[in-house]
């Protein structure tokens, strides 16, 4: 599986850069070295040297001691150069007497990630977010076993209609936000909450099931998918569009009012859009509109203030309609309704 990861890595690496222009931003603030450290992200490391993080492969590709960057660790050393007019980064290992490449046993799961796993795991296990006729078209749960008014861990439930599974592993989950676009107001899809994992005992109409485990009770009306096994992988390229691509954030997640760095938004741009996996965007503030009474002081008037870029943020994961991104870097206070574009 490792080796498995680690060849997809490099080839994802290898498309990447063929697909990007020459030209390097560099932070013009950057170190001429820099020691990793236990909880660095590649991108965090990328954003000591380049303007734009996300095209580190840019910055790396040509570097021979660095033949996969996602196989940093902390207390590697990086040191800046320009080499031949191009900027470069040289890697020296703790043990290394000398610049130079030299075979080394690291284990793979120490390596820093391309960005922070833990903010975005518990949001790719299952799906969260379902269309109109996928949540109409759910089998749904119609009665409990036994007395009860609500179910939890360990009871059996009945529901409608399993009578042909393509699995014995169900989710459990229940109707949340509607998602909608803030210019033609209509629904891009609805936020499947997680309630509780099920395993099917029984097909039929209604069919029976066991509740595994479950975050909250119950109830009646709630919805069924079938449980996708997930084999989780962290790894990322970050990339820009091909073609301008605008949109905006309409949600945030995990009940924060203030979007900051490393939260989880959604933006009402996804699969039906061309967003892929790892496309980066800039988060522009929306700007205020303000009453100028200056101008002419008998009829004031109202000049709209020019939106300013806030932040970047990368998808993870797309929808149909919609994706979840990660906000990678917020210079400003970001909200719901601020614009998004491709760099």
């Amino acid at each position: 599986m490792a080796l498995r990861k680690i060849a997809g890595l490099i080839l994802g690496l290898t498309l990447s850069v063929a697909v990007w222009a020459d030209s390097l931003k560099i932070n013009p603030n950057h170190p001429d070295r820099y020691t990793v450290v236990k909880g660095d992200t590649l991108w965090d490391i990328s954003a000591k040297f380049l303007k734009n993080p996300w095209e580190w492969p840019k910055l790396w590709q040509n570097n021979p001691q660095i033949k996969n960057p996602h196989l940093i660790y902390p207390g590697d050393t990086l040191y800046f150069s320009i080499v031949n007019g191009q900027p470069q980064l040289s890697l020296k290992r703790p043990s290394d007497n000398a610049l130079r490449p030299q075979i080394r046993q690291y284990p793979l799961e120490n390596a820093i990630e391309m960005i922070p796993s833990d903010a975005i795991r518990q949001f790719l296990t299952s799906p969260k977010v379902v269309t109109k006729h996928e949540l109409e078209k759910a089998p749904y749960v119609i009665d409990f076993a036994g007395e009860h008014l609500l179910a939890g861990a360990g009871d059996r439930i009945y529901v409608r209609a399993i009578t042909q599974p393509e699995s014995l592993s169900y989710i459990i989950y229940r109707k949340g936000k509607v998602y909608t676009s803030p210019t033609t107001h209509e629904t891009l899809g609805y936020e499947a909450l997680y309630i509780a994992d099920a395993t099917l005992e029984n097909t039929g109409d209604p069919a029976t099931l066991s509740i595994i485990k479950s975050d909250s009770e119950i109830r009646m009306g709630d919805r069924l998918m079938v449980s996708a096994a997930s084999d989780l992988d962290l790894n990322y390229f970050p990339h820009a569009p091909k073609k301008t691509i605008q949109g905006s954030i309409i949600s945030v997640l995990n009940g924060v009012s203030q979007i900051g760095q490393h939260n989880i938004v959604v933006i009402d741009k996804g699969l039906a859009d061309g967003i892929e996996t790892g496309h980066v965007f800039d988060i522009y503030r929306k700007g205020r509109t303000v009453i100028d009474r200056i101008g002419n002081p008998d009829k004031a008037s109202k000049v709209k203030l020019p939106d300013e870029i806030a932040g970047q943020l990368m998808v993870f994961r797309p929808f149909e309609r919609v994706s979840y991104a990660l906000v990678m870097e917020a210079s400003a206070a970001i909200h719901v309704l601020d614009k998004i574009e491709t760099p």
